[in-house]
């Protein structure tokens, strides 16, 4: 082991589109591996210390230099939570990930990722919860397979990647610039934001995640397709000249219609996109944050066969791949540059903290305050917790041709929960899905405040029968 590497100093400015995240409760993204064999709690230990050397960001605490700014720093960062529990069914992950996803992070002292084993000496879970500020799905993915590697051969030595560049204005594609009317509006926002400032710090934060978790209930339900049903659904998209994810989204699109009335945000999805291989500095394998999320307007349309949906959806997503579109307001939040966003969860979330907290005060007054953060929301249209804004949203990292094999491990499956920029209950629905070893999982994740889970598993039966219905006349 290259010991140069364990104590290799990191430290650069949270970006603006990082800081996006900061301090959101709800911004929790999850990737589950299960494993076949014995995995012991030294071996995970060992594997975190190897992968902490290859990732810097696994290596950084957060601190606030009370000048408005967030800084990624190793110095004095703390050791990794890991928790180990007896597994005691395959559906036991389901609850202690739910449970886990309420812990608040400890930003000023830890990175802001904890492990959860889920342990028997045949089949494990090893459910990694990873906040969004450091993160994306691929992020998750890539550290999944980094820690089968070193579970699987712990005498092996970290493959040191060389540190990502984050996405920032020295790091964006030529042709994504905002305008010089854009421009305009964002120091007009700046300037006015400057004489309304608050500061917000980590006590803050566990009041507001005591708060959000409270009032607001995550549920999620798990599909895990076998080989054989994967490689159906690979098949007949392929065929019908659709990706499996145009598939998936239009699936449960086309399922909502049929079992709930039509609501105008239903026609509105969102599909995850890569910014990995858009950047001019590429960040390769490296963790980090480099997602946006696509939005595509689709109203499915019950006459037409699912196939034929499925294709014209994939016709408009195929349509709006241009860097320009890709990356849509990232740009803004980069020229931001401030904690002006993560107030907006602060705005819309201080009113549930109780008068019991000793930040009560503070968030309460916040919260009903009127202010430029308020005309923020208002112009997303998210001033109250009630508007609905998205139906689907999905999350895809596609098929990936990781190893199964691992010594004497052997990597079954990957399950994926993509977390999110706001409150859950603007959306119907958020899919995650990932192929690994041959198999797709699916996570539906939703708000039981926003649909309720009776309706939610007729949705779900509905989506994977359109979806895996091989006759050529498909309509209901």
């Amino acid at each position: 082991m290259n010991k140069q590497h364990e104590t290799q100093p990191y430290e650069r400015k949270v970006t603006g589109a990082e800081r996006f995240f900061s301090h959101a409760p709800f911004s929790t993204v999850t990737m589950v591996a299960r494993i076949k064999g014995k995995v012991t709690e030294e071996m995970l230990k060992r594997a975190i210390e190897k992968v902490q050397q290859r990732h810097a960001l696994l290596r950084v605490r957060i601190e606030d230099n009370q000048k408005g700014e967030l800084w990624f720093t190793s110095e004095g960062a703390q050791e990794i939570p890991i928790e180990v529990v007896p597994r005691k069914s395959e559906h036991d992950w389901i609850q202690i990930h739910a449970e886990g996803a309420k812990i608040p992070y400890d930003f000023e002292t830890r990175p802001a990722i904890r492990f959860n084993l889920v342990q028997s000496p045949e089949v494990s879970e090893l459910i990694i919860l990873c906040h969004h500020i450091i993160c994306d799905g691929m992020s998750l993915a890539y550290l999944a397979r980094d820690l089968m590697i070193h579970l699987g051969d712990p005498a092996a030595e970290a493959r040191v990647l060389p540190t990502p560049e984050p996405i920032s204005l020295d790091n964006l594609p030529k042709d994504v610039s905002p305008s010089g009317l854009i421009m305009y509006f964002v120091n007009k926002i700046k300037q006015k934001w400057a004489d309304e400032i608050v500061y917000f710090d980590q006590e803050d934060y566990v009041a507001l995640n005591k708060a959000y978790w409270e009032n607001f209930n995550h549920e999620i339900l798990s599909i895990e397709l076998s080989e054989a049903e994967t490689s159906a659904l690979v098949t007949r998209s392929r065929k019908e000249n659709v990706t499996v994810n145009s598939a998936i989204i239009t699936a449960f699109s086309g399922a909502q219609k049929y079992v709930v009335s039509e609501q105008p945000h239903h026609a509105k999805t969102v599909s995850a996109v890569s910014l990995r291989d858009r950047l001019p500095k590429h960040p390769g394998e490296g963790i980090g944050y480099y997602a946006l999320g696509l939005e595509v307007k689709y109203k499915y349309n019950t006459n037409k066969s699912f196939w034929d949906n499925a294709r014209k959806y994939h016709k408009k997503i195929i349509s709006k791949i241009s860097n320009k579109k890709v990356f849509g307001d990232l740009p803004i939040f980069l020229e931001m540059d401030s904690n002006v966003y993560e107030a907006l969860s602060f705005k819309k979330l201080g009113s549930f903290v109780m008068p019991d907290s000793p930040r009560y005060k503070k968030l309460h007054n916040f919260s009903e305050r009127e202010d430029m953060v308020v005309g923020l929301l208002k112009r997303a249209k998210m001033e109250t917790l009630d508007a609905k804004l998205i139906g689907p949203a999905i999350t895809n990292l596609g098929r990936l041709d990781f190893p199964k094999k691992y010594g004497a491990l052997e990597l079954d499956r990957l399950i994926m929960q993509p977390g999110g920029a706001f409150p859950l209950v603007h959306v119907d629905m958020v899919i995650g899905a990932v192929t690994c070893a041959g198999k797709l999982s699916l996570v539906v994740e939703y708000a039981e405040e926003a649909i309720d889970t009776a309706t939610m598993k007729v949705i779900k039966a509905k989506a994977m029968e359109l979806l895996q219905n091989n006759k050529d006349g498909d309509y209901a």
